[in-house]
């Protein structure tokens, strides 16, 4: 499974607890690193979808809100937002 993450993220620990917890980082390397790493550049390139998805999301003002007490009504408002997004 892999776990994708932004460049702030690039840190020798960071990227080793990724891969103790069983995780591949997707991770571009600073700039300036010495010892840069290959990551999978297909994969990262879609970290912005998910990004984009979450920002649409944020438009329902009840998600971020939790206006709903219970999670079975949470959850229900997310998959009636994601429905509505992918009918768009």
């Amino acid at each position: 499974m892999h776990l994708i993450m932004g460049r702030t993220y690039d840190g020798d620990e960071t990227r080793q607890l990724a891969l103790d917890l069983g995780f591949t980082p997707v991770v571009p390397p600073k700039s300036n690193r010495i010892t840069a790493w290959e990551y999978r550049k297909e994969i990262h390139k879609r970290r912005n979808e998910i990004e984009r998805l979450f920002r649409r999301l944020k438009g329902f003002r009840r998600i971020f809100s939790r206006f709903e007490k219970l999670d079975v009504l949470f959850m229900g408002f997310i998959h009636f937002a994601l429905i509505v997004e992918g009918l768009r």
